[in-house]
């Protein structure tokens, strides 16, 4: 048994000098790591996440059951991180979205972030690329695999724009943000038709501007902002959103109010609503608003209860149509309790259980001039979500 165990070591010993040459030999043959070994280094600033939220989704209309499936309601793939201490990018890519190329920036809308950022001082910092376009509010602040069902207005929006901006930063409890973005990414006529005694806008901007604050050592979180958009020439679309939130020890409670001044019918609920028949454009002069609240309270370092409401109101302030008895359209509200678990202390994963409902209810004007229904949508979940950090 001795001897057995010496001959094994001898043969271990005698082959290693051979394994090493030839482990020498092949990186002399001119085959190089993917990331040079000087440059992997670099790695230790830069984050690649899975963003998911995934469930089984079981579906009804008024009431009534319509079936079920599994879905990835989100899945956006994203690496970020610093190049240089002073340049630093974000790349994100969306595999629920679409996949061609939109016909303004070239870039699909399954292209989240394709953007650098470059640190001038520790005070200010340039931007360019398709950027998250800073609207404002505490809904479009979360990442949106947190969002379990967008209200009307970011619904219906282009939130990642190409442009670029300048961000400024006094002091740690204040920021504030300037952009200058594409106001789209379809062209004119794939998002308005042909709208008549309008001319489409040589340069179709948006301009944001927007202010982080933070309030009474943190009680208080806002995010304000003001938005203009040049669509068309004398046509102007001007939007406003104020998110503030509350977090105490183990409650928090955030509110956002938007409204959305539509020269052009951008968010595109009330033509949707008239049929083509009438007018097969987009009309003028719509107006959105919106109400929505998140609260959350913290059982225990694994169980969350949160609930979010909200109420969506639309407009036709215009009175192209000599039936027109009212501005009203329609009114939509959303509700969605939901329970939270999360069975991990290091690891961001959640499992939960929600209730999504929505109710839409028309004007008399909707229904007697457009046909329009009174409806009900609902679904139960069961499903989990994670910005899984992979690197």
């Amino acid at each position: 048994m001795k001897f057995k165990t010496l001959f094994i070591v001898a043969v271990l010993i005698t082959t290693i000098p051979v394994f090493a040459q030839t482990e020498k030999q092949l990186s002399d043959t001119g085959y190089n790591a993917i990331i040079p070994i000087q440059k992997q280094n670099l790695l230790k600033n830069i984050d690649v996440i899975a963003n998911m939220q995934y469930g089984l989704r079981n579906e009804f209309t008024d009431g009534k059951y319509t079936g079920s499936r599994f879905r990835m309601d989100q899945f956006r793939f994203e690496i970020k991180g610093n190049v240089t201490d002073k340049v630093y990018f974000r790349l994100r890519q969306r595999y629920t979205s679409e996949l061609q190329p939109q016909s303004v920036d070239k870039l699909t809308r399954a292209t989240d972030l394709a953007m650098i950022r470059v640190d001038i001082s520790p005070k200010v910092s340039i931007s360019a690329g398709k950027l998250c376009a800073d609207w404002g509010g505490i809904e479009f602040d979360l990442n949106p695999i947190d969002i379990y069902e967008y209200a009307d207005i970011l619904e219906q929006a282009d939130n990642f724009l190409a442009g670029a901006g300048v961000s400024y930063r006094p002091s740690k409890l204040h920021e504030f943000n300037f952009q200058v973005l594409n106001s789209r990414t379809k062209s004119f006529e794939e998002l308005y038709g042909h709208p008549p005694g309008i001319e489409e806008s040589k340069a179709p901007l948006a301009l944001v501007g927007n202010w982080r604050g933070t309030l009474f050592g943190g009680l208080i979180k806002t995010i304000w902002s003001y938005s203009i958009f040049t669509e068309a020439k004398d046509t102007r679309m001007n939007y406003i959103a104020l998110g503030n939130q509350l977090t105490l020890k183990k409650f928090a409670l955030a509110y956002d109010f938007q409204i959305s001044d539509e020269g052009l019918d951008r968010t595109g609920i009330v033509s949707a609503t008239i049929p083509d028949s009438l007018y097969p454009y987009a009309v003028k002069k719509t107006l959105y608003t919106s109400h929505w609240i998140k609260a959350d309270y913290r059982i225990s370092k694994k169980v969350n209860l949160s609930f979010v409401g909200y109420v969506d109101f639309a407009n036709w302030k215009d009175d192209l149509d000599p039936q027109k008895g009212s501005d009203d359209i329609r009114t939509a509200f959303g509700y969605i309790p939901t329970v939270e678990y999360y069975p991990f202390e290091k690891l961001n994963l959640r499992f939960f259980a929600n209730w999504v409902g929505r109710i839409y209810n028309y004007s008399d004007y909707s229904k007697q001039r457009f046909g329009a229904k009174d409806y009900t949508t609902g679904r139960f979940v069961v499903g989990f979500v994670t910005p899984l950090l992979i690197l």
